[in-house]
This record gives structure tokens, C-alpha cells and sequence, in this order.
């Protein structure tokens, strides 16, 4: 089992930045692909990054340019580096992990998920 604990959320305003990050237990982080989605109230969760275990890495159009996704194997954690936000991305962002390694968009693959992180982006 592993757990996925986020932070770094915030309030920040409009072309503002904010770095989450997602703390990982276990000893076979680096075996896994990591992603970032988020999710608005009343909308479908949505992929913004993912890394995978070999850090290739791959963002949702939206975000392309201004977000970045790192990770540090070493420390079992994943970042998202966020530039330029924008109010309509205040949601809950959330950190999962998919066993397999390779990544992807679809939020079905992910095995494990964390809690969540609010962002929230005024104008």
C-alpha cells in the first residue's frame, strides 16, 4: 500500500505560481509513474501532468508552457511547479501514483491517490 500525502496549496493570485508537492511511503516510489490531476466543484476530474519511471513526462494542452512536473526519487516525492494560474484553475489538486510505471492521462490507471490540495486563484 502507499500513501500519498500532498501540500502546498494555497491562494495565490492570477499569473501567480505555487510548487505542490506529494510526499510518497513506500520503498518502490521510483517503480511508479506520477500524476497530478484537479478537480473543480462540480466538474470531472482532469489531468494537468504526469511523470513516468523513467521521467518522461506529459501535461494536458491547457498547461503546457507554464506547469512542470518534477520528481526526486530519493526523497519519494513528485512536484508540480505551477506559472502564470489562472482563476478558472482553482480546484482541488490531487497527486496518484500508477503501478505499471508508464503513465498516462486516464485517471482509472492510477492505484493509489492522495487526499488533495486546494489551490485557489483569484483575479
Amino acid at each position: 500500500q502507499v500513501q500519498l500525502v500532498e501540500s502546498g496549496g494555497g491562494l495565490v493570485q492570477a499569473g501567480g505560481s505555487l510548487r505542490l508537492s506529494c510526499a510518497a511511503s513506500g520503498r518502490t516510489f521510483s517503480s511508479y509513474a506520477m500524476a497530478w490531476f484537479r478537480q473543480a466543484p462540480g466538474k470531472e476530474r482532469e489531468f494537468v501532468a504526469t511523470i513516468s519511471s523513467g521521467a518522461t513526462t506529459g501535461y494536458a494542452n491547457s498547461v503546457k508552457g507554464r506547469f512542470g512536473i518534477s520528481r526526486d526519487n530519493a526523497k519519494s516525492t513528485v512536484y508540480l511547479q505551477m506559472n502564470g494560474l489562472k482563476p478558472e484553475e482553482t480546484a482541488v489538486y490531487y497527486c496518484a501514483a500508477d503501478r505499471s510505471g508508464q503513465g498516462t492521462s486516464l485517471p482509472s490507471r492510477y492505484d493509489y491517490w492522495g487526499q488533495g490540495t486546494q489551490v485557489t486563484v483569484s483575479s
